[in-house]
């Protein structure tokens, strides 16, 4: 098939080969795009990135040497925008059901039916393309606080907790007319209009930003 750009892009991770071909066989069959991997590691060393159009991770439960669960994690600390979904065995249910506790999106015990697993897959794609999104928010608020000082971070965040200048004056121990300039200042840097708008800003870079 014709691969694009903007199509969601599906890795399927899996050391037994005729079943992983299957399986691409099955997605491409349908129009996805479908890329395998016979291990965690062979998926590490490609490093694939996140495709415009989105996609997911389909993924052994159990391999040699680095098993799926291993690499989910990785793929966690990483701050990877894929879904996972899961392939296990019969006697795999209860490492499946932890996986999901630790973000795993679904898990599908083997053999399942084909309309079974495509469902899932459509499912992890719009997933990870809200997934991608808010984490491409989350970046673009984090980089526009960047743009603050240390001093203007402790005056943007007390202003966004609704605190006039006076009482962030009385807090920083600093003068009114200083918490004046920083309000100024912070605005100006991040664009933002009122005290609420700096709190969603707060937010959206770090949803405990005002703990």
């Amino acid at each position: 098939m014709t691969s694009s750009p903007d199509m969601p892009v599906i890795h399927v991770v899996d050391d037994e080969a005729p079943f992983r071909r299957s399986l691409l066989f099955l997605l491409e069959s349908v129009g996805w795009q479908a890329v395998g991997h016979e291990s965690a590691e062979a998926f590490l060393a490609a490093a694939p990135a996140f495709p415009p159009g989105g996609g997911c991770i389909v993924l052994d439960i159990r391999m040699p040497r680095v098993s799926g669960l291993e690499l989910q994690r990785r793929l966690q600390a990483a701050g990877s925008s894929f879904p996972v979904i899961f392939m296990t065995g019969h006697g795999d249910v209860e490492l499946a059901v932890q996986a999901m506790k630790d973000g795993a999106l679904d898990f599908l015990q083997k053999p399942f039916k084909d309309q079974l697993f495509l469902d899932a897959v459509e499912r992890a794609v719009q997933v990870s393309l809200e997934r991608h999104a808010s984490q491409r928010r989350q970046g673009e608020a984090q980089d526009i606080l960047a743009r603050l000082s240390a001093r203007e971070r402790e005056v943007a965040r007390l202003l966004a907790l609704g605190l006039a200048n006076k009482e962030v004056a009385r807090l920083l121990g600093i003068s009114d007319n200083t918490v004046h300039v920083h309000r100024q200042h912070v605005m100006e840097k991040t664009a933002t209009g009122s005290a609420a708008d700096l709190a969603r800003l707060i937010l959206r870079a770090d949803p405990r930003g005002l703990d």
